[in-house]
C-alpha cells in the first residue's frame, strides 16, 4: 500500500495504528493523518527511539497493511 492510499485511507487504518502504539494520544493520530514522517517523529519523542528504529516501525506497520 503506498503512501497516498494510506493517507486517503486514514480514518479507517488510525484503529490499527492505536492498537500498535496506544502511548500516542488520539490527537497525534488526528494530526498524524498518513504523514509517515510525522508519525515517525511522533514515536520517537513518545518511546525515546533512535529516528531509525521509528523509521523502522512506520515501515514495518506499511507492511501489515497489504495483508
Amino acid at each position: 500500500m503506498n503512501k497516498d492510499i494510506i493517507a486517503g485511507k486514514w480514518t479507517q487504518l488510525k484503529g490499527r495504528a492505536q492498537a500498535k502504539w496506544g502511548d500516542l494520544t488520539d490527537d497525534v493520530f488526528d494530526v498524524v493523518a498518513g504523514d509517515s514522517k510525522y508519525l515517525a517523529g511522533k514515536l520517537q519523542e513518545r518511546y525515546g527511539w533512535e529516528r531509525d528504529r521509528a523509521e523502522k516501525e512506520v515501515r514495518e506497520f506499511e507492511k501489515t497493511l497489504n495483508d
